[in-house]
């Protein structure tokens, strides 16, 4: 009850000078999951977050704030200028793959102790971008827009791609010898992404047009049109994991549906996302911040080195290599590069992997690792956000 009330008091206090934080390079993110890590020290002692209730209050809590962002996200996406964005393209496969086998090796070489698929489902759950933790990039409108665009949709849809890999992986580790990875990769890729899509469209694009048609008749309010937008993200997501789609997938999918089908759903949904879904966010790495803080002990410099690692190499690489040849400039790729965060989404691939695989040798590498990159990320993107996109955006005027 005094974790829940300091986190209260701590929100409270950021609301009251946020402008003032928009202003410098600290985030509300920084601030609660230090926070939290404070709380961890002070009030609760060590937290194993692989028992409930607490894995489940956080995947719980964690899925609905990623999902909510992922709709509201991609409902102020144009369909059109996906179309002819190639770098998206370049970002979701070739870069996707790259950092995934990056990561992996990475980690095989670093953590030697490990079997192959306790390694590969580190450098998996690492391997997405948060689209949260990157809203002051995407969100500033000085940046040019295909370099916006890429990376948000990067974010919203990398997650999604990611699940196959790791349901894989988690299975490699739990199969008998007669087990086929490729078999079985495809079957979950087909099922994961095709049914999560399916899902997405038909969610989004029905569900908002019954919306447009009890606003044509003037049936529904302002606050309700609101609500109703949330609903269609939250039944996306549930009815494709049900049915063994991406809920993730679902849920951007269905909000760029929305998003083509209603024009403003985006500015409809705008409001919530920087309300009661920030509420959301920030309670995810409040609790994070107490699990960190019984794990900061038992850091490693093999872990901090991964965390590093993953931050820049493994992340750098496979996005310059993704956009090899393209005309796209060396700043801009660096910067790319560079604003890939860690945070929502491997928290919740996490997990997800924690939940199916409750026991394993490499469980505490595979944790210290993940919340780890989280807490660097968290720190270092939250950091250099402002400054370098400030710095990005007076480099392009003066080339130009």
């Amino acid at each position: 009850m005094v974790e829940v009330l300091l986190f209260l008091i701590i929100l409270f206090i950021i609301a009251l000078i946020s402008r003032k934080i928009d202003k410098l390079p600290v985030t509300a993110q920084m601030i609660v999951i230090f926070s939290g890590i404070l709380a961890g020290f002070l009030l609760t002692g060590f937290v194993d977050i692989n028992q409930p209730p607490i894995s489940t209050m956080i995947l719980v809590i964690a899925e609905v704030a990623l999902v909510l962002v992922l709709f509201t996200d991609a409902s102020r996406v144009k369909l059109g200028d996906i179309r002819s964005n190639f770098l998206t393209i370049r970002l979701l496969s070739l870069g996707l793959v790259a950092t995934i086998i990056l990561g992996i090796a990475s980690a095989i070489l670093i953590f030697t102790k490990l079997n192959f698929w306790e390694a590969a489902i580190i450098g998996v759950v690492l391997a997405p971008t948060d689209a949260a933790l990157g809203q002051i990039v995407v969100q500033n409108q000085k940046i040019p827009e295909r370099i916006r665009e890429a990376l948000e949709v990067e974010s919203g849809l990398n997650d999604g791609l990611c699940v196959p890999f790791l349901l894989v992986f988690i299975a490699i580790g739990l199969a008998q010898e007669s087990f086929s990875p490729s078999g079985y990769f495809i079957d979950v890729a087909l099922a994961q992404i095709g049914l999560g899509a399916l899902v997405g469209i038909v969610i989004g694009a029905v569900g908002s047009k019954i919306v447009i048609k009890s606003r044509d008749n003037d049936w529904i309010t302002p606050d309700y049109q609101r609500i109703a937008f949330l609903v269609l993200a939250v039944l996306s997501f549930l009815i494709a994991d049900e049915i063994g789609g991406s809920g993730f997938i679902a849920a951007f999918i269905g909000g760029l549906a929305s998003g083509y089908i209603t024009r403003d759903a985006g500015k409809v949904l705008l409001d919530f996302a920087q309300a009661e879904g920030q509420f959301l966010n920030l309670a995810v790495f409040f609790m994070l911040g107490i699990v960190i803080a019984g794990l900061l002990p038992y850091l490693t410099w093999q872990i901090v080195l991964y965390s590093i690692l993953s931050l820049t190499i493994i992340r750098m690489l496979p996005v310059a290599l993704s956009l090899w040849g393209t005309p796209v400039d060396t700043r801009s790729i660096i910067f790319m590069g560079w604003f890939g965060p860690r945070g929502l989404a491997s928290i919740v691939l996490a997990l997800i992997a924690l939940e199916r695989v409750v026991v394993f040798p490499g469980q505490s590498t595979f944790i210290l690792a993940v919340f780890t990159t989280v807490l660097f990320s968290v720190v270092a993107h939250g950091i250099t956000a402002l400054p370098l996109s400030e710095e990005y955006v007076k480099r392009l005027k003066f080339e130009s």
